[in-house]
């Protein structure tokens, strides 16, 4: 079995979305499923921004590291 066999058979299919969308429905109702999804996107929102974040924060460490290194060689040549 290949990778992408074993990521698709873990994926579940149109009728078992359709009963995970039920149980959510009926353990938190209509009216609080939309409260939920705004919950969920804006989690999404704060974890893409303190990954984003973490990024910029590496690539700026990366950046001055090299510059050291540049003037560094410089100096000793």
């Amino acid at each position: 079995m290949s990778g992408k066999e074993l990521v698709f058979a873990a994926m579940p299919g149109g009728w078992e979305m359709v009963v995970i969308a039920l149980v959510i429905l009926l353990l938190f109702g209509a009216k609080k499923l939309p409260e939920l999804a705004r919950g969920l996107g804006q989690g999404i929102r704060e974890f893409k921004g303190a990954v984003n974040g973490a990024k910029d924060e590496l690539k700026e460490a990366q950046d001055s590291m090299e510059s050291e290194g540049n003037t560094e060689d410089k100096e000793t040549s």
